[in-house]
């Protein structure tokens, strides 16, 4: 049995990896929800909705771009320090 192993990115970049996936996933999910209360879930609601998911994330990405290194300070600012969980 043979396992398919892909070579892992490094380290240095998450700083674009973290907010690539989170706008990809949030934007999805924020998109589709407000497509099905506009349209319903009619028939090409597939189609509509990838339509304003991509308008959505070019909007999402460059935003988390911006503002992460921002909330990270907030974050600190508000939670005690210690050990990462999670």
């Amino acid at each position: 049995m043979s396992t398919f192993k892909f070579k892992r990115l490094p380290a240095r970049s998450a700083w674009l990896i973290l907010p690539l996936i989170l706008s990809l996933l949030m934007s999805g999910v924020v998109s589709f929800i407000s497509t099905v209360k506009s349209v319903g879930l009619v028939g090409d609601v597939a189609s509509i909705w990838i339509g304003a998911w991509s308008l959505s994330w070019l909007i999402a990405f460059p935003t988390l771009l911006v503002l992460l290194p921002a909330v990270r300070r907030l974050v600190s600012a508000i939670v005690e320090p210690g050990p990462a969980r999670g």
